[in-house]
């Protein structure tokens, strides 16, 4: 079927990509469908369950939230027309907008808020330590809940609108009822796309078509808040995970878009006049590095100082990444090197306190080496 143009699709839903190679092809006037091959293929459908980030993503497709964090980093109202905090914040009034349905029709109604709060807040850590403050959740109508308070705390509406992993998404009362130590099996929701789960194929493909008594808010769209207008009747996750094939089925116009294309092969898609490559994250990503302190060798203080000296950024990162243009070396402790070099005023720097293996810094480590009793050293 031939696919209708697509400018940057405001991105169905908005998760953050770092490179994304989107094919423009020609106009078409049939059912639009986009298809894009994602960053992993979907196994796990329960987004409370799983903290898997293409659950998650399937999570924005077909879910909603109370409040979402916006481009700016703010907590917006979502499926909350309004809320209220008493003087003493200990009571926080929420209040549903008109409208919202689930994808069977019925109408969202508060207990199946609160009934999704109970079970994401058993699950999430940030859920979790909210609810050691929750003493009760009562609905008062069918719009409307509170959550009140034993004593009040900062942490109602950042979890509330807490953007990745796990996001407390809202679920139908009988959905939410599901231990949380169980997968959900039903996938209703009142997002912007209902997923077709006679269409999944794990290993294939996954397909959402558009739900079109989803009522989007009248704001402009910001990152996770806003407006979430669907541009088009459907769409198919195409499980490739291949990166070379993946590149030919974009190159060949059996793709639209890839969420996250290697590095190594950004050149060729550059050569292609029809790819645009879109930077759909400014901040980049981080490495992190962990020791397991519990077993040898890295029970030893010594020997992690001595790996320290030894690590080398630039050689990791040219090995991992490549092209320097996507990546930074900066010895700041925290925030680990970036994933992407940052362009002149971009906030933030990144990385580790690693050092290098020559000179001084490498000589630091074999001393390090043979003061924790290391032959090597």
């Amino acid at each position: 079927m031939k696919r209708q143009s697509l400018p940057i699709v405001a991105f169905l839903f908005a998760v953050g990509l770092l490179t994304t190679a989107l094919i423009v092809a020609a106009p078409a006037f049939a059912e639009t469908e986009l298809t894009i091959v994602m960053h992993s293929d979907l196994k796990l459908l329960d987004p409370i369950w799983s903290g898997g980030y293409i659950t998650r993503n399937h999570g924005y497709m077909i879910y909603d939230t109370l409040f979402a964090t916006d481009a700016a980093g703010q907590i917006r109202p979502q499926m909350v027309e309004r809320y209220d905090v008493s003087a003493d914040k200990l009571t926080y009034t929420l209040t549903l907008r008109e409208g919202l349905l689930w994808h069977d029709g019925k109408p969202v109604a508060a207990e199946d808020c609160v009934a999704s709060l109970k079970r994401w807040g058993s699950r999430d850590t940030m859920g979790q330590k909210l609810m050691t403050f929750v003493k009760d959740m009562p609905v008062i109508d069918t719009r409307t809940f509170r959550i009140v308070l034993k004593e009040p705390t900062g942490l109602v509406l950042p979890a509330l609108g807490k953007p990745s992993v796990y996001v407390p998404f809202m679920m139908p009362k009988r959905v939410a009822d599901t231990s949380p130590n169980e997968q959900i099996t039903d996938t209703t929701g009142s997002g912007p796309f209902v997923f077709k789960r006679e269409n999944w194929k794990p290993g294939d493909k996954v397909v959402y078509t558009r739900f079109a008594q989803y009522r989007p808010r009248p704001e402009p769209p910001s990152s996770l808040a806003g407006g979430k207008v669907a541009k088009v009747d459907r769409v198919v996750w195409k499980a490739l995970s291949d990166h070379q094939t993946a590149i030919n089925a974009l190159l060949n116009g059996e793709v639209d878009m890839i969420e996250s294309p290697p590095h190594d092969l950004l050149p060729v898609l550059r050569k292609d006049a029809n790819v645009k490559l879109l930077n759909r994250d400014q901040l980049g990503f981080q490495y992190a590095f962990r020791f397991n302190t519990l077993h040898r060798p890295f029970d030893n203080v010594k020997i992690r100082q001595a790996l320290w000296y030894a690590f080398n950024q630039e050689d990791f990162l040219r090995a991992t990444i490549g092209d320097p243009t996507y990546y930074r070396l900066c010895k700041a402790l925290r925030a680990a090197t970036s994933y992407r070099r940052r362009g002149p005023g971009q906030p933030g720097s990144g990385g580790e306190v690693a050092h290098g293996a020559s000179g001084p810094e490498g000589r630091h480590a074999v001393h390090g080496l043979a003061d924790a009793g290391d032959p090597c050293g």
